[in-house]
């Protein structure tokens, strides 16, 4: 489980560990990784941690090893891990472009290639989450929005291999989630505009014409689903949860 120590990952893991998985987590920030740990473990789950980038090239094998060491194999992979940098084209540079591919992109694809031989022999399941930018870009979000094109693309190659070799493969799309990068961004619209925050929320979900603003929860309650025995039907989806922001068919 990458991105482990907040927002969605951190969702995901804590669903995960209640579900009985063994959850091995990674991310930078080895204090938040360790809080999320204490979590688990209090609650009666099994967890580990790695703390390491995963834009360096050799760090997603060296969490594979450590998972397989602690824990026996690996049966689920979630790539959450990257952010990109928002802004006006013009002002991006070449360097926020290869910082923004260097994370959510190639983590995810020396993850997957490091893991998929232990996914493989558990039947597993590899879930990538991408981004609703991914399919409905925009002008301030052309580094994701392109990086989540290409996790998308990736996904539906990786299903091909994995119908091959028993590995089931799909992607979540989340729209718009109450993480601190949200919150960032919401307490800049409400100064911005000299409103509340929960007016500034109000503002902002009718403006992007969606339903309410996304919850953490909400998407680890899909991870959860996919790679249960219940959605194993499931695969080579990208599937939108987005509170209705893709209006592209």
């Amino acid at each position: 489980m990458t991105g482990a120590s907040r927002g969605i990952g951190r969702a995901i893991a804590l669903h995960l560990a209640r579900e009985g998985a063994r959850t091995v987590l990674s991310a930078r920030d080895t204090d938040a990784l360790d809080h999320v740990a204490a979590e688990i473990r209090v609650s009666g789950g099994r967890a580990d941690r790695m703390a390491l980038d995963l834009r360096t090239p050799g760090a997603p094998r060296q969490l594979v090893d450590f998972a397989v060491q602690t824990f026996g194999g690996i049966g689920i992979v979630v790539n959450n891990a990257g952010a990109t940098r928002r802004g006006e084209f013009e002002h991006l540079t070449d360097e926020d472009w290869s910082d923004g591919f260097a994370l959510k992109f190639f983590g995810a694809v020396r993850l997957t290639r490091a893991a998929w031989p232990h996914l493989k022999a558990a039947s597993g399941s590899l879930i990538n989450i991408s981004g609703s930018g991914g399919r409905t870009p925009g002008s301030q979000f052309t580094i994701g929005g392109s990086v989540n094109a290409a996790l998308l693309s990736f996904t539906k190659a990786m299903a091909e291999v994995g119908l091959r070799d028993g590995v089931q493969v799909n992607a979540i799309n989340p729209g718009t989630v109450r993480t601190g990068r949200f919150q960032t961004r919401l307490a800049a619209l409400a100064t911005e505009r000299g409103l509340a925050l929960d007016a500034a929320e109000r503002m902002f979900v009718q403006d992007q014409k969606i339903a309410r603003i996304g919850e953490p929860d909400d998407i680890a309650g899909l991870v959860a689903f996919i790679a249960s025995p219940a959605g194993r039907l499931l695969h080579g989806a990208l599937i939108d949860m987005d509170a209705g922001a893709t209006k592209t068919i």
